[in-house]
């Protein structure tokens, strides 16, 4: 299943990575994809393991809003 998540304040491929890093930490993340010009940030999850309120969290645990 594929979650998308919109991302602010994503400027830079080192934003990109760390937002990648701490959504594929989670259980049950099979891969990311960000978009910098959109901040739309695509999570494929086993929808068993993952919830959006899990992936927000690990997404404003680095500093970063999601709407």
């Amino acid at each position: 299943m594929d979650w998308i998540l919109n991302v602010k304040g994503m400027t830079c491929a080192h934003c990109k990575s760390s937002v990648e890093g701490a959504l594929k930490a989670l259980p049950g993340v099979n891969s990311v994809m960000v978009d910098l010009d959109t901040g739309d940030v695509t999570v494929n999850v086993q929808q068993s393991k993952v919830d959006e309120a899990r992936m927000k969290a690990a997404v404003e645990a680095i500093g970063f809003e999601v709407t």
